[in-house]
């Protein structure tokens, strides 16, 4: 019978016991006997301590259901107590390198709400497989090479030439947010208005260099306010500069995964399940984005991580497939890379939707959000619901003073308990209960809150089995 699983879990209905197992219904068939018969013959021998259980039952047609005794609750306490911040922790990923990488946002303007939303998810993720005993490393990819980095460039110099008065259209396909212009107005400043008679393709370089390294201390401190560091921030110009962009080409050419056609180099994708091949270097010499995200996942791999867990925006769902495939044509296992995929976020005030950033002009900015509803309630709030669901954030309930905000009411909480221990003029850090009598913690509410706790660990260790 080893390769019977036994299930025991807590029933839906908490007057059927605290755990509840089907095993006697698994085994019924194989053993020729009726449910009911089994489960009572199966409690016969299990023989169960009274200080461990206190009553076992069988339900329905033959269910097992067994109640926890007081003393198996109070040592729940105990065990919490006496582990601290370790308790339910475990060694289930001992020996593992994970590496998570999320927001990754491009260095072309300010935070927004949806990079909020992966950047609390990411982190709550490492957070969970580190409790589990995992080598996390936490990694930002800055996308700071290619067309969009041309076309920032390009929008801030002209920014730069009407901030002197002179008439310059911002490029097709630019950016036209309004911190561009208050950036440009600060380089004039700081600079001089010579800064606008630099030879055109020189301004273009600075102002590209300038952009870069400005919204990337913005973005770093957003994320520090809003409680996420990084272990590693990894620049895509590092894969042209070390060559790993030539290598891949070489590896995915040995690997006989590439063909030119119409003057242009293909992956053969297609043979691997995508809807057609995809090209890595267009006509022009340039190479699509593409080709760097292979090499940046392959640079991972070369790095010591086992497993490489990327939190992408919803719109790349069709791009997941595809990297996958090439990951494992390229001698990745299929376990080293997974996605997670982010929907869209709607931020609503006042029952109606909201833009309500001055300095980006079309999008609520990460920053104007948890400014209006503080750092605990933003995180609190992207994580109640599923990551692959789409989300309308509502500012009103997550700044409103009532038991409908569910961090609120966690806060609430806490202040009363706080308050508690202020009138009894004691140090809560300081308490112990190893002389206390915890039976007197009997009422169904003290029992339920104690059993949720223990039940701790367990959802810990599922929930990183799942990611």
């Amino acid at each position: 019978m080893q390769d019977v699983e036994i299930l025991l879990e807590p029933p839906r209905d908490a007057a059927h016991g605290d755990l509840a197992t089907n095993v006697a219904l698994q085994l019924s068939k194989r053993l020729n006997q009726k449910p009911r018969d089994l489960a009572q013959a199966l409690i016969e021998r299990l023989d169960l301590p009274l200080d461990v259980v206190s009553k076992v039952e069988i339900a329905g047609p033959g269910f097992i259901n067994f109640w926890v005794s007081d003393r198996t609750l109070a040592n729940v306490l105990h065990r919490i107590l006496n582990e601290g911040d370790q308790y339910g922790r475990s060694d289930l990923g001992k020996g593992v390198n994970v590496n998570i990488e999320f927001v990754s946002a491009n260095p072309t303007g300010p935070l927004h709400v949806g990079h909020g939303r992966g950047a609390a998810l990411g982190d709550a993720i490492a957070s969970m497989l580190h409790a589990v005993g995992y080598d996390v490393t936490r990694e930002f990819y800055v996308n700071d090479a290619g067309t969009q980095i041309d076309l920032l460039g390009q929008s801030l110099w002209a920014r730069v030439q009407q901030a002197v008065g002179r008439e310059y259209q911002v490029p097709e396909g630019g950016y036209h947010g309004a911190y561009l212009t208050e950036f440009a107005e600060q380089i004039i400043e700081d600079e001089g208005k010579a800064f606008a008679n630099l030879i055109e393709e020189d301004g273009i370089s600075r102002c590209s260099a300038l952009a870069i390294a400005s919204q990337r201390a913005e973005q770093e401190r957003d994320l520090t306010d809003f409680g996420v560091e990084f272990d590693v921030v990894f620049h895509e110009s590092e894969l042209y500069r070390s060559r790993r962009i030539d290598e891949t080409l070489d590896r995915l050419d040995d690997a006989d995964l590439t063909y030119e056609a119409d003057g242009a180099l293909w992956l053969k994708t297609q043979q691997y399940g995508d809807e057609k091949d995809r090209v890595l270097r267009k006509q022009d010499g340039s190479y699509t984005y593409f080709l760097p995200d292979i090499a940046y996942h392959l640079d991972k791999a070369a790095r010591g991580f086992h497993r490489a867990i990327d939190v992408w925006g919803a719109d790349h769902h069709g791009y997941v497939p595809r990297m996958a495939a090439v990951l494992n044509a390229m001698g990745l296992e299929e376990a080293f890379f997974r996605v997670v995929l982010v929907q869209l976020v709607r931020v609503t005030k006042g029952g109606a939707e909201v833009r309500f950033s001055k300095r980006s002009g079309d999008f609520v900015t990460l920053r104007e959000l948890f400014d209006e509803t503080g750092v605990d309630a933003a995180r609190y709030f992207f994580l109640m619901r599923r990551a692959d669901s789409q989300f309308v954030f509502d500012v009103d309930l997550a700044t409103k003073q009532s038991d409908e905000n569910p961090v609120y009411y966690v806060q609430y909480a806490h202040t009363r308990l706080a308050g508690i221990f202020r009138t009894a003029g004691c140090d809560p850090s300081a308490l112990s209960i190893e002389d206390a009598d915890l039976s007197l913690l009997e009422s169904p509410d003290e029992q339920a809150m104690i059993k949720h706790l223990a039940r701790y660990p367990t959802v810990l260790l599922k929930s990183a089995e799942a990611r």
